[in-house]
């Protein structure tokens, strides 16, 4: 052999094995790789984990305490405030004191109606002594005349009495406002010097028969909840007073219907059915207006498997959700959707336990996706 070939041929070889070798990676890569970037064109997948279990339905709620019974006080003939003897918050005795008016040109009326009222008795006298003077005379016609007189000027005294005493009334009746009934001042509007604006001048709430917390509630959260009048509920009050907390236990006194709303939720169209749910508070402490705020906790009785609200779809033959099987692989595991018929149990604001006999702890439940999916689709975990 030509020693100068010897060189030349090993060249061959080398390249031969390069190529070999180069072939054999890109082989291995496409076999390992090729079907991860098939999956990039799956449909990308949210899940969560099936938890067996119950619910815990949990009501919270808070709103400002409002007065049952409230007094809105006034001067009627709009008088000029005097005096204000009291402050918004003043816990008040029935009877007491609580703004006084100006009240000098009502006096004043009052005293002129009086004199008019004296100089009509000084005239019938005047009269009477006529009629005296002419029965003496034996004056058959000043006779009849001082009787008709006599007779009109007890009309006019009658009806003079009468108006001094609606003046007198009206008088012991706008010139002070006083509590009707032990309460609490909500509202002043009176201002001193002034008169009044058209408001009520104070506003008495009667805290004897307390205040009233209106919380809107799930009219199915309420039966999960087992909620009935009459039954006893902690209401959490924040006071004034170095913003300090009060528990008071409140009463379930009723629950009004509201009117149904609806709510899109995944596409749907739910309607929901509220309540008002009103519970009464009685307290010394409390004076209304304080912020008050309910959280109730029951867990249902059934166990089932606890997942959200937007996992579960719906169709003529009843509800399913897609869970996620799982295959292993040579190379890597495969991931397929799998459609599951389901039954309703109870549900809350966004879980609902359902039951099964294909869902196991731990099923990798579909919540969402980037595509439309059917049963035995291959899909991408997010």
């Amino acid at each position: 052999m030509d020693l100068r070939e010897v060189p030349k041929d090993r060249g061959r070889k080398r390249k031969i094995q390069i190529i070999f070798s180069i072939s054999i990676i890109l082989l291995v890569f496409f076999t390992l790789f090729s079907n991860t970037f098939q999956s990039l064109t799956f449909p990308k997948v949210r899940t969560e984990n099936a938890v067996y279990g119950s619910l815990v339905h949990t009501l919270e709620g808070n709103g400002i305490l409002q007065p049952i019974a409230e007094a809105k006080l006034v001067n009627s003939d709009h008088w000029k405030v005097a005096t204000i003897l009291v402050k918004e918050g003043d816990h008040v005795k029935k009877g007491q004191k609580l703004i006084t008016y100006d009240s000098k040109s009502a006096e004043r009326e009052l005293q002129d109606e009086i004199t008019h009222l004296e100089k009509q008795k000084i005239e019938l006298q005047n009269i009477q002594d006529r009629f005296i003077t002419s029965t003496t005379e034996g004056d058959e016609m000043g006779i009849r005349t001082a009787k008709r007189d006599i007779e009109t000027y007890k009309l006019d005294l009658g009806v003079q009495e009468r108006k001094i005493n609606v003046l007198r009334d009206r008088l012991d009746s706008q010139k002070e406002i006083s509590a009707p009934f032990d309460g609490v001042i909500t509202k002043l509007n009176a201002i001193e010097g002034m008169v009044s604006a058209g408001e009520p001048d104070v506003l008495v709430s009667n805290s004897s028969l307390g205040y009233r917390l209106d919380i809107f509630a799930d009219s199915t959260l309420l039966s999960s909840l087992g909620i009935s009048i009459g039954e006893k509920i902690d209401v959490e009050v924040a006071t004034a007073q170095e913003q300090q907390t009060l528990m008071i236990v409140g009463t379930v006194e009723e629950m009004v219907n509201e009117q149904p709303r609806t709510n899109e939720e995944a596409g749907k169209t739910i309607t929901i059915t509220q309540k008002v749910l009103r519970i009464k508070v009685v307290n010394s402490q409390l004076i209304g207006g304080e912020q008050a705020r309910i959280k109730l906790e029951k867990r249902s009785s059934k166990e089932g498997f606890v997942i959200s609200n937007v996992a579960i779809h719906e169709e003529r033959d009843g509800m399913f959700v897609y869970k996620v099987e799982e295959q292993k692989g040579a190379l890597e595991n495969v991931f397929l959707v799998r459609k599951v018929q389901i039954h309703y149990s109870e549900t809350m604001d966004k879980e609902t336990m359902i039951q099964s006999d294909n869902i196991y702890d731990d099923d990798l439940i579909i919540l969402e996706s980037s595509e439309p999916l059917q049963d035995g689709n291959r899909i991408r975990m997010e």
